[in-house]
């Protein structure tokens, strides 16, 4: 969690108070969830239409451009999303803002006394708040994450969204989906719903075939008949269908964001939301342009670090944690002008540093392994230093904080053109607190 701050402080120890309630921060199911909605008198019932996401990797670029397509039609959109990288705030935009710090504490306040002391996890708690606003608060639409796999998720209690969407699945939280990709892709599919059409980006053929086979079975259409058939310096091209669509390259960075902003065309195009279709290329267009997603190969331009960068070296934050987005980045190095690129890494402990930085290897000049600030089960410095070294990055080093990172890879490296932060939403929320 963020440090408090005194427009948030109140929220801050109501959400401390909540998280009391169950000894494990994460334990997947939905019984108790249902009964909270149950007493709450079932709000997730009286919402507006759901496109509900679920994935490994994309889902949270692919909700933004959902949101900016639909903002772009001039639809009122709320937006459920986890976790949350600065303040509590950003998981509940209701009407496309972000709930106040009132509104906030009024309804977890509201839900904490209907739960009356029974156990249940924040993540569902948190749920059921925000199932009360949407429900509260007109809208057109409602895009609504999971938050950890999908089947026995959280925000999986609706029987009939407008339609699910399933992004790119890879290896990530093993401990709790499986340590296949078969076996994940099974806990994303069980956001699937009989007779609602489900979304597939494109999917290693091992997830593919468990997703078209859950999908088969519960008699949930599917629909991937959607690519990325040209590239340019300014765009792309979509082929949805027998259709090609000309696009503008979206304000995202990275090549792969034309398959999260061709999925989420694909999604709104299935989905039928009343009032966006999706046929208005003009309006497809302007949500590709305007749609805002922090810390992903995020170019940061305002703080005290910028202050210590020398002339022309951009700092660049993401969050990306896993396999898949080491090799996203990777990808995007490859594209960068010349010059060095130094990386700050802070990781969780249940990850793998040298798989994740494997990929990065053969672009990074040198890295600075950091703790991740604030109360998390983290690599120490060490560890994440004898990873670079493991991984052929020989200038790697172990620091104590951001500010000790940029000093020791300057002096070594005076004049790159990128230092990267990564490995981590938790690190790339601490660097928000003071950099935008």
């Amino acid at each position: 969690m963020p440090k408090q701050t005194s427009n948030t402080a109140r929220s801050d120890a109501i959400i401390a108070r909540l998280g009391q309630l169950h000894p494990k921060v994460i334990d997947l199911s939905l019984g108790r969830i249902t009964r909270l909605l149950e007493k709450l008198g079932n709000p997730h019932l009286s919402l507006p239409p759901v496109i509900h996401l679920a994935g490994t990797n994309g889902k949270g670029s692919t909700q933004a451009y959902l949101r900016a397509i639909y903002e772009a039609a001039g639809l009122r959109v709320h937006c459920s999303t986890s976790p949350h990288l600065v303040r509590f705030h950003e998981r509940i935009v209701v009407a496309g803002a972000q709930i106040s710090e009132q509104a906030l504490c009024d309804l977890l306040e509201e839900v904490e006394t209907v739960n009356n002391g029974d156990s249940i996890t924040f993540f569902e708690i948190a749920q059921a708040a925000a199932f009360l606003a949407f429900a509260r608060i007109p809208a057109d639409v409602l895009i609504l994450e999971t938050g950890l796999g999908g089947r026995v998720d959280a925000s999986n209690v609706l029987d009939t969204p407008a339609a699910t969407v399933i992004t790119p699945i890879s290896l990530d939280h093993q401990g709790f989906l499986g340590d296949t990709i078969a076996k994940i892709a099974f806990e994303k599919a069980g956001i699937m719903k009989p007779g609602v059409i489900s979304i597939l980006a494109p999917q290693p053929l091992e997830a593919f075939d468990t997703l078209a086979r859950h999908a088969n079975t519960i008699g949930a259409p599917i629909f991937c008949d959607f690519d990325v058939v040209d590239e340019t310096a300014d765009g792309f091209t979509l082929r949805i269908g027998r259709e090609t669509l000309s696009l503008p390259r979206p304000a995202l960075p990275g090549r792969h964001q034309y398959v999260n902003a061709a999925t989420a065309i694909a999604a709104v195009r299935k989905a039928n939301i009343p009032g966006c279709d999706g046929m208005d290329v003009d309006v497809l267009a302007n949500g590709l342009r305007t749609a805002q997603w922090p810390a992903r190969l995020q170019r940061l331009k305002k703080g005290p670090l910028i202050d210590a960068l020398p002339e022309n070296c951009e700092l660049i934050l993401d969050g990306g944690h896993n396999i898949a987005a080491a090799e996203v980045i990777s990808e995007w190095l490859s594209q960068q002008p010349k010059g060095d690129t130094l990386v700050i890494v802070g990781m969780l402990d249940n990850r793998d540093p040298v798989a994740f930085l494997a990929p990065l290897a053969p672009h990074v000049s040198a890295l600075a392994g950091i703790v991740i600030p604030g109360d998390h089960e983290a690599h120490d410095a060490i560890t994440l230093q004898n990873a670079g070294r493991d991984c052929g990055i020989a200038k790697s080093h172990a620091c104590n904080d951001l500010k000790h990172a940029v000093e020791v890879l300057l002096t070594e490296t005076p004049a790159p053109s990128r230092i990267l932060i990564l490995g981590s939403l938790y690190l790339a929320g601490a660097v928000l607190e003071n950099h935008s």
